[in-house]
């Protein structure tokens, strides 16, 4: 029994240090997550759970970064933790509805959902969320009945109106669907996604003028959408422009250069105007991707008998044949193809094949219905377009449209965590860094460079070149290990000798990427103490204060008004100017030690920007471009500010120069404001 007492008080010390511990690992892991580096973020999760398993948070914040790993099932079992800690929690039922439905248990997500409602009746991310369910199980009353409450709760809501729009059409209500439209179009003309939805109803119409007239308004807000090009093709097909609908064929397969549609139609588009060789290339896409596809196979062997290729052609001929053995242009085109090679034995039995086939056809006797299912005709269909799913083989030259199946699909990505702007959000290229990762980009190729940096490289220094960024790569289990073992590292090199500022710094930046802010500010604020004319441990403690600020701000506006937030989180001091001032004195000093460090004006102007002195932040970014005449993010960031101010004309200049230096989400910005008066 002393024993045990002994034990305890012995254990005091370190209870109480694991409890700290565990509220600062939980800060540092909700870091992580909060910069999207979501394997760093599990480690720390895990690391209270193992301290504090009856603790809901660690549980559900784990379950948010798997869902953002594509874990749906670790997911769920991370939200089944919360809940079953905490039923309260709004936020862990969002989660796991959102992992049910990746795993395509619609009742369970609808589940959830409903009982998320009865403590936040009011949130739109549920009611949304919920509405795609009901639509995916194709419970269309239940869905409207949920959008008409989502739009009483927010009446300018537009995604609602193109939702139930969608629901109409699934009804064969084109009026309502219309109405909606024309609703969402009215209330947002700069969300694409109206004008393409009415366009979808005025293709269905016959209304094909009307229909393009509305994809050139939607390519104009979302010229990376190859659905519409594919649609204003199909309008264009149908007023005869044979050349506008291929380039739009064209300008399709350059965005998605795998789409089905845009290759199968722009084959038959370039086989009517005589295009023969590449209308086969297209069709060989088609076959490579769907090598069971009668209709592209037999559209190829006609193709490649055109342009000599005869015993191709025959090979085509005689899949389909194999398939269909009833298709009599079958037969008929065989037959031609094998009198061209000399095989007159062949196109024989062809011809003699396809006038039984005649006799039995005008005597009225049916084959096996089998072979004939798909060739079939009720009637003479005089459309010019036929469905994917359509097997009738008396098709193959029209035009391919989608099935309602894959018109569905879009709404699959449709689900949010929070409802967002699905355009391109308006807001400031991110701050620079020093780090050793970076993320690659397909179109920005530029490696950023400053002399003294390049020197502290060559010094074998740091374990790994150091990168001048603001496109951060998360780091992977690997590179967490890595790192853990190099606080360690460093920790003994400074034990041994503590007056080295750069072994701080090391610390530090290792500190900055495992997300222990406080630990790296710490760090950095030693460096400086130890040579205050070391400039970059100024600007990453500068880098990792804005973080931390940007993080708390982040962190207030989630708890605000939420059921259930944490008090702890409420009492939070708020982040004011004066944060933000801090911040920028570092960078003051990193200015005033290294006048050439183009990426201090930058940072600093950011920070202006925040504390929205913007005449001060266009003198930096001015300064910047001084320096870097090819800085893309300090042009886009000066562009928006001109923006902020009303400058219109001259922030359009600096966002085409952006754009052009390879940020593409300046040209969503410009067409948003091209229209807008000064």
């Amino acid at each position: 029994m002393i024993k045990k007492i002994l034990t305890a008080f012995l254990l005091l010390p370190t209870l109480l240090c694991a409890q700290i511990n565990t509220e600062r690992v939980m800060t540092i892991a909700r870091n992580a997550l909060y910069f999207e580096d979501y394997v760093l973020s599990i480690q720390y999760f895990n690391q209270v759970i193992n301290a504090k398993p009856y603790l809901y948070e660690p549980y559900f914040f784990r379950g948010l970064a798997k869902i953002n790993l594509d874990d749906f099932q670790g997911a769920e079992a991370d939200c089944n933790a919360a809940i079953q800690r905490n039923p309260f929690v709004v936020g862990a039922y969002q989660i796991r509805g959102l992992a049910r439905i990746r795993q395509n248990n619609y009742d369970g997500a609808i589940e959830d959902y409903k009982t998320a409602l009865k403590y936040d009746p009011e949130n739109l991310v549920l009611w949304h969320n919920l509405s795609l369910c009901h639509m995916q199980k194709e419970d269309y009353g239940a869905a409207k009945e949920d959008l008409g409450k989502l739009l009483k709760i927010a009446p300018r809501y537009t995604r609602a109106y193109l939702m139930r729009g969608e629901v109409s059409l699934k009804q064969k209500d084109t009026i309502q669907a219309l109405n909606d439209f024309e609703k969402a179009i009215e209330m947002d003309r700069y969300d694409p996604d109206g004008w393409g939805a009415r366009a979808i109803v005025r293709l269905q119409q016959g209304k094909y003028a009307d229909a393009e007239a509305d994809l050139d308004h939607s390519i104009h807000l979302s010229a990376k959408n190859a659905g519409n090009y594919i649609n204003r093709a199909l309008a264009r097909f149908h007023q005869n422009n044979l050349r506008g609908a291929m380039s739009d064929y064209d300008l399709a397969l350059d965005i998605d250069p795998n789409n089905f549609l845009g290759h199968y139609n722009r084959g038959l588009l370039r086989a009517q105007v005589g295009d023969d060789n590449r209308a086969i290339e297209d069709f060989d896409f088609v076959l490579q991707i769907e090598p069971d596809n009668m209709m592209a196979t037999f559209n190829r062997g006609l193709l490649r008998a055109q342009t000599g290729n005869y015993r191709g052609a025959i090979s085509d001929y005689s899949k389909v044949i194999d398939e269909y053995p009833n298709f009599m242009a079958g037969y008929y085109h065989r037959a031609e193809a094998r009198k061209k090679i000399g095989d007159r034995k062949g196109a024989e039995q062809d011809e003699f094949k396809l006038m039984k086939m005649q006799i039995d056809k005008r005597n009225g006797v049916t084959a096996d219905n089998k072979d004939v299912a798909d060739n079939a005709q009720d009637g003479e269909d005089k459309s010019k377009t036929r469905k994917k799913s359509d097997k009738n083989m008396d098709n193959y030259r029209k035009i391919v449209i989608a099935d309602d199946s894959e018109q569905d699909e879009k709404y699959k990505s449709d689900y949010r965590g929070r409802v967002q702007d699905r355009n391109v959000s308006i807001k400031m290229e991110s701050m620079y860094a020093l780090t050793y990762y970076e993320k690659l980009s397909e179109v920005k190729r530029i490696v950023h460079f400053h002399k003294y940096i390049e020197e502290l490289n060559h010094s074998k220094l740091f374990p790994k070149p150091l990168r001048i960024t603001n496109m951060e790569a998360p780091l992977t289990e690997e590179q967490v290990r890595f790192h853990f073992a190099l606080v360690d590292s460093h920790t003994s090199d400074i034990v041994a000798d503590d007056k080295d500022a750069k072994k701080r710094f090391l610390r530090g930046l290792d500190f900055y990427l495992v997300q222990d802010f406080a630990s790296s500010i710490d760090d950095f604020t030693q460096a400086i103490l130890l040579d205050d004319k070391f400039f970059p441990a100024y600007f990453m403690r500068a880098l990792v204060r804005y973080k931390q600020l940007e993080y708390k701000k982040a962190e207030a506006e989630l708890t605000e008004g939420v059921p259930g937030a944490s008090s702890d989180s409420k009492k939070q001091p708020e982040v004011t100017s004066i944060d933000y001032d801090i911040v920028k004195n570092d960078l003051d000093h990193v200015i005033q030690l290294a006048p050439d460090f183009v990426y201090g004006y930058y940072n600093r102007a950011n920070v202006l920007s925040m504390l929205k002195d913007y005449r001060g932040a266009l003198e930096d970014y001015n300064k910047a471009i001084e320096l870097n005449k090819d800085f893309a993010e300090a042009y886009f960031n000066r562009g928006l500010t001109h923006i902020f101010l009303g400058n219109n004309k001259q922030g359009i200049t600096d966002l085409s120069k952006a754009g052009e230096l390879g940020i593409v989400s300046a040209y969503n910005i410009i067409k948003r404001f091209t229209d807008t008066r000064e």
